[in-house]
């Protein structure tokens, strides 16, 4: 996981964080409600935990990477912003 990730998941208050947790947990086994992203953000998911996204991919070795996580209200936008320099540090 991402230490951007991280660092939002421990600024939550604890049942967010717990679900944000716990959400992020499951998309090991493809539970979540994950959708793909398209256009200039085709390659990356998203999992919506509450009010709250994360977006991620697949990696080629089968493991996920959380690159980023928010508000449902801001993340896309950050994201986009972001977007060059978050592929960019993997």
């Amino acid at each position: 996981m991402r230490e951007r990730v991280v660092v939002f998941q421990r600024a939550l208050a604890p049942v967010p964080r717990r679900a944000l947790k716990a959400g992020i947990l499951g998309l090991a086994t493809g539970r979540g409600d994950i959708k793909a992203l398209e256009d200039e953000l085709a390659g990356l998911y998203r999992l919506r935990v509450g009010v709250h996204r994360v977006i991620f991919r697949y990696a080629e070795d089968g493991s996920i990477v959380c690159l980023f996580a928010q508000r449902r209200g801001v993340v896309y936008e950050l994201l986009a912003a972001s977007l060059s320099d978050l592929l960019a540090g993997e």
